[in-house]
C-alpha cells in the first residue's frame, strides 16, 4: 500500500521526487508544466528567498504559493546547505557560530545573520507546508572534530527551532490540520555513533519528519549507502525521511529501496539544460545500473535521429518531438531545448518514484 504524506495544500504519494525550485521557480518550466509532469510539490529556498526579492515581497503578493502560481504542497530548504556551500568556497563571505550563521552577501556590503528562529520565522511568513530546521551541514569525509561540532549545532539549533515553530503556531492559533510540519535535519557525516547521537536527541524532541542531512556522496561520487541505511534504521518507520540532494536516478532508486520517503535535487533540471538526458531501459530497481541510459543531445550522433528520448516516457517531449529536433535546437541555442529537455528529465524522475510505489507501474502523470 502507498504510503501518504497529509500536507495543508494536499497529500504526497511516497516516495516522491521534488524539483527544487530554488528562487520559487525551476528553471526553464513554469508551474502548469511542472503540473503536466506529475510533479506533487516543490522545494524552495528560504535563504535565498530572503534575500531576492526578499520575505516580505512574498509574502505581499500572498505567500509563496501564490507567489509561484503553485497550489500544490511546498517544502521549504532551510539555505543551511547552501550557506556551508558558500563559506566552503570562500570563508571570508561570513562564519558560523553557535548563535547562527553570519553571511556577507556577495556583490553588496549587506550581511544577513541566519539564526534557527530567523529560519523559521521565514518559513512560516513563506505559508509553505513544510519547515525544514536549520542545521550545520558538514561533508562527509570532514574531520571528526567538525562532525562532532556539527552534531552539537544541530541539536541545539533544532531545540530552538522547535521552540519558535510551537510559539507561531500559537500565534496564529494552527490546528493540527492548518499548520505545516516541521521537519529536522539528522548530522554526523559517515559516523553511525554521531548519526545516531543526533537521531536520538531529534526524536526526544520530536518532529513530524525528518532529513539526512550533510553530503550524501563520498569522494568518488557513490551514494553512502551504509550511512544512509543506518539513518533510515534509526527512524520509526511510520516517519517520513527526506534523502536531501538525492536526486540522480540510480541513488533515487537505491535510497528509497532503503525507505527513505522524499527526494529533491538540482542534478536532472541542471543536466537537461546542459544537453544529458535519461532513458529508461528497463524498471528501476535497487543495486543494479542496466536499466538506465543517459543521452548527450549536444553529440552529433543525433543530427539525423527521428526516435524521441525514451519511446515509453509519455512526457510532451517524447510524444512530440525526435532526438534530431532537440539536437537542432540546442545547437540553434534555442531556449525551447530548455524547457522540453528539462520538461523531460521531471518527469523521468516523477515516473521513477510512481515505480518505485507498491503495485505502480511506469503510468501517466499523477
Amino acid at each position: 500500500m502507498t504510503r501518504t504524506l497529509d500536507l495543508a495544500h494536499g497529500s504526497l504519494q511516497l516516495p516522491a521526487f521534488l524539483p527544487d525550485a530554488t528562487l520559487g521557480v525551476v528553471r526553464a518550466v513554469d508551474s502548469a508544466d511542472l503540473e503536466a509532469c506529475g510533479v506533487q510539490a516543490l522545494v524552495m529556498n528560504a535563504f535565498h528567498l530572503m534575500q531576492r526579492p526578499g520575505a516580505a515581497v512574498v509574502t505581499a503578493l500572498g505567500g509563496a504559493h501564490r507567489f509561484a502560481g503553485w497550489q500544490r504542497p511546498i517544502v521549504a530548504d532551510s539555505g543551511g546547505f547552501q550557506a556551508w556551500s558558500m563559506l566552503r568556497d570562500n570563508p571570508k563571505l561570513g562564519s558560523v557560530n553557535d548563535d547562527g550563521m553570519v553571511i556577507r552577501l556577495p556583490d553588496s556590503d549587506r550581511k544577513l545573520l541566519l539564526t534557527p528562529e530567523k529560519c523559521v520565522q521565514v518559513q512560516v511568513r513563506l505559508g509553505v507546508d513544510v519547515v525544514m530546521c536549520l542545521d550545520e551541514c558538514t561533508h562527509v569525509d570532514d574531520a571528526a572534530e567538525v562532525q562532532e561540532r556539527s552534531v552539537r549545532r544541530t541539536i541545539a539549533w533544532a531545540r530552538r527551532c522547535r521552540s519558535e515553530f510551537d510559539k507561531l503556531c500559537r500565534q496564529k492559533k494552527l490546528d493540527d490540520t492548518q499548520r505545516p510540519r516541521l521537519f529536522a535535519v539528522i548530522q554526523g557525516g559517515a559516523s553511525l555513533h554521531l548519526r545516531g547521537r543526533c537521531a536520538e536527541a531529534l526524536l526526544e524532541l520530536g518532529f513530524d519528519g525528518y532529513g539526512y542531512g550533510g553530503w550524501p556522496l563520498d569522494a568518488d561520487g557513490n551514494l553512502v549507502a551504509e550511512v544512509l541505511a543506518f539513518v533510515r534504521q534509526s527512524i520509526p518507520g511510520h516517519l517520513p525521511l527526506h534523502a536531501l540532494g538525492v536526486g540522480h536516478p540510480l541513488n533515487v532508486a537505491d535510497a528509497a529501496a532503503l525507505g527513505y520517503d522524499l527526494f529533491d535535487c538540482a542534478l536532472p533540471t541542471r543536466d537537461a539544460r546542459r544537453g544529458r538526458v535519461y532513458q529508461f531501459l528497463d524498471a528501476p530497481a535497487a543495486g543494479r545500473t542496466d536499466w538506465l541510459r543517459m543521452h548527450f543531445l549536444t553529440d552529433e550522433k543525433h543530427v539525423r535521429s527521428d526516435q524521441p528520448i525514451d519511446p515509453t516516457c509519455d512526457c510532451l517531449t517524447c510524444t512530440r518531438y525526435a532526438r534530431g529536433y532537440l539536437h537542432h535546437l540546442y545547437r540553434a541555442n534555442e531556449a525551447t531545448f530548455q524547457r522540453l529537455a528539462t520538461l523531460h528529465n521531471v518527469r523521468c524522475l516523477t515516473r521513477l518514484t510512481e515505480a518505485l510505489r507498491p503495485a505502480d507501474g511506469l503510468g501517466g502523470p499523477a
